[in-house]
């Protein structure tokens, strides 16, 4: 049975799931995504990781990895990609994409 906390849980957990791919260009930090759902970065940290598996920032790395590789496919440049991406420079892409 559910319960009110778990559903809650579940309300910030989806919300940080649709700011993160909506703000996906902006690369936005933890702080900001934890007060947009209104929680500490901590709690935030362990509640996200909790649920989806993966910490916020490795979602959001994901979310730019398969924003970049369909900008590519499209032969954009790679710098219209890095900027359209959210980055700041070729190497953080590569740094990205490599890893």
């Amino acid at each position: 049975m559910e319960t009110n906390e778990q559903h809650l849980d579940y309300r910030r957990i989806e919300s940080a799931l649709a700011y993160l791919e909506t703000h996906r260009s902006e690369q936005p930090t933890l702080e900001t995504v934890a007060q947009h759902v209104g929680l500490s970065s901590f709690h935030f940290q362990r509640l996200f990781s909790s649920w989806v598996g993966i910490s916020p920032k490795r979602f959001l790395q994901y979310l730019t990895i398969e924003h970049a590789r369909a900008c590519l496919t499209e032969t954009r440049s790679v710098l219209d990609t890095t900027l359209d991406s959210g980055l700041s420079s070729p190497g953080r892409l590569h740094d990205l994409m490599v890893a």
